[in-house]
């Protein structure tokens, strides 16, 4: 008995070993139990059961604004990883970006690039450099793979022991929901809280260099971020948010602004 709680206690120290990884740009620590060529497959077929279970939008101007940001905003991720040694950080990723109807503000980005606007959140960015806050910082979120990250923790005890698609087939309702909440998909409240405001940080900085690169100031943000915080609505207590409280969000902005526009290309 001995012996293999011995054993366990070594594969388990092993493969959490193997799947520490460097964040880009920020240079944090993680945690990823699962293969990145998983995630994007899984990812694949998320993406295409969301859309078909949910309507494009019908504005063609809304949606070509938002495949164009997104395109420009890739193309400086590539560019950065490219200048920094990490394409293969990128090497399986196939953009896409779609716009879908509906009221809530909100937006995500799956491993491999693939992309979705909710039309909720175009009142709130007005222009498509306010765009380009939300799509930089969602882009920011697969490229840090945060993603991974939660999933890990919140699947990582079943996952010493199977694979993700293992889990995906046995457990596909179980799997789907940890998946999209991971994603940003769906509101997530527990335990996982002050890890998911790590996350919006860390993501808001790597987001205002990538649009920065992109040719859309990162100041903007500020001013977006400020209108989402007046949006009005009652706001749980920061400590109960995923995300960090609006001030204290726009009090990082700023502090990281200056970095930022060392990246600015007009």
């Amino acid at each position: 008995m001995k012996k293999n709680m011995r054993n366990i206690l070594i594969t388990g120290f092993l493969l959490f070993a193997a799947a520490c990884a460097t964040v880009p740009i920020t240079g944090r620590k993680q945690m990823n139990l699962f293969p990145e060529n998983q995630m994007i497959a899984t990812s694949l077929t998320q993406y295409d059961t969301f859309l078909s279970e949910s309507k494009l939008s019908a504005n063609k101007e809304q949606s070509a604004m938002v495949k164009s940001c997104g395109a420009r905003i890739a193309k400086a991720v590539e560019q950065f990883m490219n200048e920094h040694g990490m394409s293969d950080r990128i090497a399986n990723f196939a953009w896409e970006f779609n716009l879908v109807e509906d009221a809530t503000p909100n937006a995500w980005c799956m491993p491999g690039g693939k992309v979705v606007f909710y039309t909720g959140i175009l009142p709130y960015t007005q222009t498509e450099a306010g765009l380009a806050v939300v799509m930089g910082h969602e882009i920011a979120h697969a490229i840090a793979r945060h993603g991974n990250e939660r999933m890990s923790q919140q699947m990582g005890i079943q996952a010493l022991g199977t694979g993700l698609s293992v889990l995906v087939n046995e457990k596909p309702a179980e799997t789907q929901q940890i998946w999209m909440t991971a994603f940003g998909a769906v509101s997530n409240v527990g335990v996982m809280l002050p890890f998911s405001r790590s996350h919006e940080t860390e993501a808001d900085k790597m987001g205002l260099i990538f649009m920065a690169m992109a040719g859309y100031d990162p100041a903007v943000a500020v001013d977006f971020w400020k209108r989402m915080g007046e949006s009005g609505g009652q706001k749980p207590p920061e400590f109960l948010s995923t995300h960090p409280a609006d001030d204290t969000r726009v009090q990082n902005l700023r502090a990281f602004l200056p970095e930022a526009m060392k990246y600015y290309k007009k």
